[in-house]
């Protein structure tokens, strides 16, 4: 190695607001259960909407989130997403995603989180981010194809609300 290896890095890493995406969960999550590889649950996509300044349209019903559950540390539980799930924009073109992402759920916010009877919970009290990637075959929305995204996510009554930034 160089001496202009060891150099402080220059690149940045900025974002931009893509859309935000809320995902209908009616019935709840399926309990799976433990297994070896921890607790195992799945919610089923029923519908929902997306909106943006440059993407809006519905979530299409039949996706679904396979996650899994264990603890970190003696208060809070921590969980990760394997989500999939097609959107269709209002011109008709159809858009795949995939994501993973993260929670964790303070012991103290557990009962109000799991329960959607609940009004809303704030999402400073607990933490929900995923990674999302898209695929689509639309000249439209090829752009998605090449972008990297994050999410900060939100407990609702219906299901979760995930306002999406791409990353720069």
């Amino acid at each position: 190695m160089t001496q202009a290896d060891h150099q402080p890095a220059t690149a940045t890493l900025g974002s931009r607001y893509l859309c935000t995406a809320e995902f209908e969960v009616e019935g709840g999550l399926l309990a799976i259960g433990q297994s070896p590889f921890g607790d195992q649950r799945m919610g089923y996509v029923t519908g929902g909407r997306i909106f943006g300044p440059r993407i809006n349209g519905t979530v299409l019903p039949g996706g679904g989130n396979w996650s899994r559950s264990g603890r970190l540390g003696s208060d809070a539980s921590v969980g990760t997403f394997d989500a999939r799930a097609v959107w269709q924009t209002d011109d008709g073109s159809l858009v795949y995603l995939t994501y993973s992402g993260r929670n964790v759920i303070p012991d103290d916010v557990r009962s109000e989180f799991g329960d959607p009877a609940q009004p809303r919970v704030d999402p400073e009290r607990y933490y929900l981010r995923i990674a999302p990637v898209f695929e689509t075959a639309s000249e439209k929305y090829h752009w998605l194809n090449g972008l990297l995204a994050v999410g900060v996510g939100e407990r609702t009554s219906f299901g979760v609300r995930h306002i999406i930034h791409e990353i720069l």
